[in-house]
């Protein structure tokens, strides 16, 4: 077999040291990004032809070859040697060998540096939809599971303190609603790398006629970046597109956290199929909702990948550096983590259950009903803040009793104000409330029926 020869090798005098070779190699890594340098290339190699800077024939040779090499890759039968550092470099030699000199002309006008630059945008846009699709599988099973409830309630919790009742509808369709924002980021990242560097060379452009903007529109892109020093050595797509992958691992942890807590028997108000269960290797009782607790765990993984952007980026002088070539590891590491986990978060709410007699059997606890009574006091003209503080000395009543707001007497609740009548009755107890609210996006029924067919219009025409 043929040594294999770097693109700069004849720069420096001897041979590279092994130590050298495989610490700057990131053909591990960037190989996946192989259908978009072909791509690219064969772009970029059709620009040449029409700007006259490589003939017709020699296109076809270039073009055809960067097929068969890309269908080698896809099958396996392709060699990577990490000799040639990085697919573009692999790519490159392959061609050459293939298609003899007119692939030796497919570097025209163009650095490794544009190149890697167009690659990681082509890819990302294209895994920009990937994770929306997960998105929206994630979302119609969490819209397919309030449908199932929008009735039954639930206590909600601040501070990890019963608050006040919902229906389960509401608070499933919570999280649909944190998934819109990250769809909607993502989005918003994909329209900002949505430009082609391709022809801005190693930092200054090239000398030669290139026709940029025939690149760009051959490869889809909508324009072109128009600073070759800032165009190479951009990477705050990069920093966003992670950002927004770890904004959706911690909605995915937030919902992991909560479903590990409900599942628990201490909560025991749903629960987890078996099959994203394990057991314990000592105690045979064990259901443990472990799926879960890594999809929790994984989102620190999602955070260190966009420290390590950051971190990388935080400190170059202009132009391109090195440095950059660890960009990928992290793009890519946030992105598979966050696209297994939304994966596993779907698979989990597709098929989870709520024991709804079990949770309203203990709607009782907790006085859901105080803030709706303070309310009720209001609506007699009670000032709120006075209304609070009597409503505060009968829960406290109550606990010394033992009893439930609804197990009062009328004069018991005049005592604490002569406001109360009656009708107080109707807004106690959990049930009562979430019929009663009235304001937009409240978490009733009727709220959350008209939230569910929202979604289910808004995931249909995607």
């Amino acid at each position: 077999m043929a040594k294999a020869k770097k693109s700069w090798e004849k720069r420096l005098s001897g041979e590279p040291d092994e130590m050298t070779i495989n610490f700057v190699e990131s053909l591990s890594v960037d190989k996946r990004l192989y259908k978009y340098d072909i791509v690219g290339s064969i772009a970029h190699a059709q620009m040449l032809t029409e700007r006259k800077l490589i003939t017709k024939t020699e296109f076809k040779a270039i073009r055809a070859g960067l097929i068969e090499i890309g269908d080698e890759i896809a099958q396996g039968r392709f060699k990577f040697q990490k000799e040639y550092e990085d697919i573009h470099m692999a790519i490159e030699a392959a061609l050459i060998a293939k298609i003899g000199r007119a692939g030796e002309k497919l570097h025209t006008g163009r650095s490794r540096n544009d190149q890697v630059a167009t690659d990681i945008r082509l890819w990302m846009r294209d895994q920009i939809d990937v994770l929306q699709d997960k998105i929206r599988q994630l979302q119609d099973a969490l819209v397919r599971l309030a449908s199932k409830h929008t009735e039954e309630v639930m206590p909600a919790y601040t501070h990890l303190q019963r608050a006040q009742p919902i229906v389960i509808a509401a608070y499933l369709l919570s999280f649909v609603e944190q998934l819109e924002r990250d769809f909607v980021r993502l989005k918003n990242c994909q329209t900002l790398l949505n430009v082609c560097p391709l022809g801005s060379g190693a930092v200054a452009g090239s000398t030669l006629p290139i026709d940029r903007k025939s690149t760009a529109e051959q490869l889809g892109l909508p324009d072109i970046s128009y600073n070759s020093i800032d165009a190479v050595s951009d990477r705050d797509f990069c920093a966003e597109f992670i950002f927004d992958c770890a904004l959706i691992a911690t909605h995915l942890s937030r919902l992991a956290e909560d479903w590990i807590i409900y599942s628990s028997n201490e909560f025991a108000c749903l629960r987890i199929d078996d099959s994203f269960c394990t057991s314990s290797s000592m105690m045979p009782q064990k259901r443990n909702p472990d799926v879960l607790e890594l999809i929790r765990a994984k989102t620190g993984s999602a955070y260190g990948s966009l420290m390590g952007i950051l971190t990388i980026l935080k400190a170059q002088p202009s132009g391109y550096n090195r440095d950059l070539q660890e960009d990928k590891v992290h793009v890519f590491n946030a992105s598979d983590t966050v696209e297994a986990c939304l994966d596993m978060a779907r698979a989990v709410a597709a098929s989870m259950k709520f024991d709804t007699k079990k949770i309203s059997a203990s709607l009782q606890e907790g006085f859901l009903d105080a803030t709706a009574l303070a309310e009720y006091l209001v609506r007699k003209g009670v000032a709120f803040r006075e209304a609070h503080g009597a409503v505060g000395s009968l829960v406290a009543h109550c606990e010394q009793q033992d009893k439930r707001l609804a197990d009062l007497r009328l004069e018991e609740f005049g005592k604490y104000s002569a406001a109360i009548e009656n009708d107080v009755y109707e807004c106690l107890g959990a049930k009562n409330i979430v019929g009663r609210y009235v304001t937009e996006g409240a978490a009733g029924p009727e709220q959350a029926k008209r939230q569910i067919a929202y979604w289910k219009k808004q995931l249909a025409q995607r």
